[in-house]
């Protein structure tokens, strides 16, 4: 065992009741666990935070259907429940610290979220949870009825940046700073910072942590974001029913839905319509994942446009190529959106210098794949 006392046979089974769904299994597992010694944070840390991570991987590779990985996903939410009941509830701090805990506007993934709103609990903190995809109004109202001392915020896809930004806004008009954390605000907390978090912290032991160093925590955050990169942005979030148009359209061929959309073969209202000939549910199915597939590329352009950072981009083309090509999808289509897009937007220079960074970054990576002659 390792110095957590969770070895590798204990994760493979935890994988295996990921897999088959089995969440009497995890749960007895993991509870198993706690009645053994093993610290309830290591758990939800070690073991739980992990295996969600390969479940992740496994979508992604195309290895497990969306409904697996929900599955999966919320085997892991009851295990991280189960484990915070069985642990020996701490003695809270006096003062009390109220933390309020909220993913970002748009952001689904509420997992991450979950298990730090356990840690902070674990670690003498009082906590409400707000869970997945808080409005800045929704979240406003929640900070002036329950008065938190920091509000910490959730993101996993960086095309949230924008909707986060409100968030961390909305806490700093109500006077109350912010703690960012999650994937989405990149590379050490890179964009959280530029939206004006007060802290950042990569996981929820260091949230923990940093809390406990630095409490009373005090707004401190300034946002860098630039009046012109929002006006360029708001711009294309006016654009994106057009440009998402243009798009299907040019990659009509990589999509089918979407090329029985742009043929005309369709009507918005036909959907699921299996009466008609090219209206099957099967054809509405791939018209909406092939619509949404394009709309995250469009929204992870806007974003790098509102932070003025490509890597926005370039990070979620290297996702879509990834995933195209698991699915026996050439990912060289993204070289024709990058192209089409660039057509359209001749009078957004921030937009076109990350398209251009995006097209390197793909050019690059098809390099790479081919290797050496």
């Amino acid at each position: 065992m390792n110095v957590t006392g969770i070895s590798d046979a204990v994760r493979a089974d935890f994988d295996a009741c990921l897999a088959d769904a089995d969440d009497g299994g995890a749960l007895e597992l993991a509870v198993g666990l706690v009645m053994s010694g093993v610290s309830a944070e290591d758990i939800l840390l070690g073991l739980v935070a992990p295996a969600q991570v390969r479940v992740g991987e496994k979508w992604e590779s195309g290895e497990w259907t969306v409904a697996r990985e929900h599955a999966a996903t919320h085997v892991s939410r009851l295990t991280v429940d189960a484990v915070a009941s069985a642990a020996h509830p701490p003695a809270e701090a006096d003062p009390p610290r109220h933390v309020l805990v909220a993913c970002s506007d748009g952001e689904w993934h509420v997992l991450p979220s979950h298990i730090l709103a356990e840690v902070l609990r674990l670690r003498g903190f009082q906590v409400r949870s707000l869970g997945g995809s808080i409005s800045p109004s929704e979240l406003l109202s929640d900070i002036h009825q329950s008065g938190p001392d920091i509000v910490a915020l959730s993101c996993t896809l960086t095309f949230n940046l924008p909707l986060a930004h409100r968030q961390i806004e909305t806490c700093r008009c109500a006077g109350v700073p912010v703690m960012a954390g999650g994937p989405g605000f990149g590379p050490e907390g890179t964009w959280a910072y530029a939206l004006g978090a007060d802290l950042y912290a990569a996981d929820a032991r260091a949230a923990a942590e940093a809390l406990l160093r630095r409490w009373p925590p005090v707004c401190c955050g300034e946002s860098s974001v630039q009046a012109g990169a929002v006006e360029e942005y708001a711009a294309l979030v006016r654009r994106r029913p057009e440009l998402l148009a243009h798009l299907a359209h040019v990659l009509r061929d990589v999509f089918p839905g979407l090329r029985t959309r742009s043929d005309g073969q369709d009507g918005p209202g036909n959907v699921g319509d299996p009466g008609r000939p090219g209206n099957s549910d099967s054809s509405g199915r791939e018209h909406e994942e092939g619509t949404d597939f394009l709309g995250r590329l469009l929204d992870s352009l806007a974003a790098a446009v509102f932070v003025d950072d490509a890597r926005v981009f370039t990070g979620q083309l290297a996702f879509a190529a990834a995933y195209l090509s698991a699915r026996s999808v050439e990912p060289r289509c993204l070289l024709a959106m990058t192209d089409a897009l660039a057509d359209h937007l001749r009078g957004a220079p921030r937009a076109l210098d990350t398209l251009s960074a995006g097209r390197r970054c793909l050019a690059a990576r098809e390099t790479d794949s081919h290797g050496p002659e």
